[in-house]
């Protein structure tokens, strides 16, 4: 396979408020989010990090995304340099997050063409893509509703199409499922597959041990902003259920602490 995504080394701080020591209950001024983290992913491969909240999971994805910048470290994407090439990688690249929140005034389909025409596809193009996907996600019956009255589950199906309009080749998911019910998070997961299947290449974020096994070609196991362990999911198993490893090298990692 063919690698289109390699991390060299990404490391990321980030300094704490006088509030923010007190909810964690330390004096520490600062906290490392990411701490030397290296890993590769393949065309056409779903990449899983697995890890707790505060793992650094999301970190590392808005980085990869040139939403943040990274202190240490770098990361190509299709050869561009998330450090000195972000808009390029930007271009290349689709990025989705539970965080990402939709203007509640405009409608589905003014959302799909702004996002399009910012992304400079042509309107033939545009036309098409939009049809077949708002049809692909039942979206089409509310493309004239504004997204302040459109269900959780809509907005989030809604907000996956809007960052795919550029068809980008990698496709980067902070938590997919998180928040949605069973039966748009069974219609997010197909169609990840989906994508897979096309030669997409998907990097996605998880806590579920589940996900990770029923959608993972390769995943990396991160537990405070360190790689635990990464490869295949057989490899990082070793003949045990996902969970059970998982928590035996955070057992590991913490000294044994739960």
């Amino acid at each position: 396979m063919n690698e289109i995504l390699r991390v060299e080394g990404l490391s990321k701080t980030f300094q704490l408020s006088r509030k923010q020591q007190k909810i964690e209950r330390t004096e520490r001024k600062q906290i490392v989010a990411v701490d030397e983290l290296s890993f590769t992913a393949n065309k056409g491969e779903i990449f899983g990090l697995l890890g707790p909240n505060g793992a650094g999971k999301t970190t590392t994805l808005r980085m990869l995304a040139t939403l943040i910048v990274p202190q240490k470290g770098d990361a190509f994407i299709d050869g561009c340099s998330i450090v000195s090439q972000p808009e390029q990688v930007r271009a290349k690249i689709g990025f989705l997050t539970s965080e990402l929140k939709l203007e509640d005034f405009f409608t589905p389909n003014y959302l799909f063409d702004f996002f399009s025409q910012l992304h400079g596809v042509d309107e033939a193009t545009m036309k098409e893509r939009k049809e077949r996907m708002f049809n692909r996600f039942g979206i089409n019956k509310f493309a004239e509703v504004k997204v302040a009255n459109l269900s959780t589950g809509m907005k989030q199906k809604l907000s996956l199409v809007i960052s795919l309009v550029h068809d980008p080749e990698v496709i980067i998911f902070d938590e997919p499922t998180n928040g949605l019910d069973v039966l748009t998070a069974r219609t997010v997961t197909d169609y990840l597959q989906e994508l897979r299947a096309e030669g997409k290449t998907i990097i996605l974020s998880t806590h579920i041990f589940s996900l990770v096994e029923k959608l993972c070609d390769r995943v990396g196991v991160i537990i405070d902003g360190r790689m635990t362990a990464c490869g295949t999911l057989d490899e990082v198993r070793g003949g045990m259920t996902m969970e059970d490893r998982f928590f035996e090298m955070y057992k590991e990692v913490k000294g044994g602490e739960e």
